[in-house]
């Protein structure tokens, strides 16, 4: 999980994760790993097959950017999370895949624009419409979510382990 600080990294994972959410800000030191496993469709032979998801939320402060790229070796994939309430966490988006894809060239990311809950539908659409990245080959799916409510925090990460297996 890559974002600027106070972007909700922790809250989506909480979501997930613990199927709980908390309103009180608690900044991540450091990195902190999370474990789920979660149930994805093969193609070939046609089965479920059991991930098992290791999920590292990373720090937002700016000042451990230089130590960002050591915990991100050896990572398939990351979730980029933007608030939508503040352009520009949006805008860093595209900073924070390159950091990831300079570490790991093969990987692939997912944008997560988070608190969607504070705006209507029709602004939702708005944003997705505007939100171009330099990436689209490397950009799995941009989803509007909300770990306050839940909108779409199961769909980032399942979709990341169904991307994992394929």
């Amino acid at each position: 999980m890559l974002g600027d600080f106070s972007v909700g990294k922790t809250s989506l994972i909480r979501r997930f994760v613990e199927r709980q959410f908390s309103d009180k800000y608690l900044s991540t030191v450091g990195v902190k790993i999370s474990r789920k496993t979660v149930e994805v469709q093969a193609k070939t032979p046609k089965k479920a097959l059991q991930v098992q998801m290791l999920i590292w939320d990373l720090e937002g402060n700016t000042k451990f950017k230089t130590v960002t790229p050591m915990y991100l070796q050896g990572a398939t994939s990351a979730v980029i999370v933007a608030d939508v309430s503040r352009q520009v966490t949006i805008d860093h988006i595209s900073d924070h895949l390159q950091a990831f894809l300079s570490v790991n060239p093969k990987g692939f990311g997912i944008v997560a624009l988070n608190k969607a809950d504070l705006l209507s539908e029709k602004q939702q659409e708005d944003l997705l419409d505007k939100c171009q990245l330099n990436y689209p080959n490397k950009i799995a799916a941009v989803y509007p979510t909300s770990a306050k409510t839940g909108k779409n925090v199961d769909d980032i990460f399942l979709t990341l382990a169904q991307r994992m297996v394929e």
